[in-house]
């Protein structure tokens, strides 16, 4: 384990960031669940569902270890509840991951090809809005350094709206893939139908909780 309370006098952010890259190690194995999925392989599927739940473990731990050493008392140059609350929304995309793994494991999902290439985009974009919000959290230390403001501030609110634009893209080929499903659904067996709604629905909240951490941090700009 990192000594998170070191990380602290290098930087308030490292922490944040060091545990954000825990959460994107998780999150990273979901094109491979997606794959799986896909190909309909079993072993393949199983294999990524492992590894995001230990990586997801991982990132808890991190997490609390960040929880026990945030100072209390020390200066910080944001506050102490805005750090937790980002902490959180970056806990809840590692979750999120793990839901999905979860998901994807309780039956078998056919693959109707009217479905493949609807799915493929969905996931994709929904992935980009994950990748994206990463890259705000690595802006953070850049943001400090010019007291959340200037050019520096102004590319992040940027990157934040690209992830809003990511989020109603995806928004809305969830739309067109459900009535896609819809319109499958007599092809497939009523657990395999209702799992695929699940499964879409549980996707489409990466894209949400990286729009609401983007968000998040947005507001830091807007405090200073």
């Amino acid at each position: 384990m990192l000594n998170i309370a070191k990380l602290f006098g290098k930087s308030p952010f490292a922490p944040l960031q060091t545990h954000m890259d825990r959460v994107a190690s998780c999150v990273g194995q979901l094109p491979s669940l997606f794959k799986a999925i896909g190909d309909g392989d079993e072993k393949a599927l199983l294999k990524a569902a492992e590894q995001i739940s230990r990586l997801e473990h991982e990132a808890d731990l991190t997490k609390n270890d960040i929880r026990t050493h945030l100072p209390k008392s020390l200066f910080l140059p944001v506050d102490r509840s805005a750090l937790l609350e980002i902490l959180s929304l970056q806990d809840s995309l590692a979750d999120q991951a793990q839901r999905m793994a979860q998901l994807a494991c309780l039956y078998p999902l056919p693959m109707l090809e009217e479905l493949r290439d609807g799915f493929v985009r969905f996931c994709q974009k929904n992935v980009e809005a994950f990748w994206l919000a990463r890259e705000v959290v690595k802006e953070l230390d850049e943001l400090l350094e010019c007291s959340f403001g200037g050019i520096e501030a102004e590319k992040v609110k940027g990157m934040v709206d690209q992830i809003a634009f990511f989020e109603y893209e995806a928004d809305q080929i969830e739309y067109m893939l459900k009535r896609s499903i819809y319109q499958a659904g007599e092809q497939m067996a009523q657990a395999a139908f209702h799992l695929w709604l699940a499964l879409i629905a549980e996707i489409s909240k990466l894209s949400h909780l990286a729009e609401k951490l983007g968000n998040r941090i947005r507001m830091l700009l807007e405090l200073q």
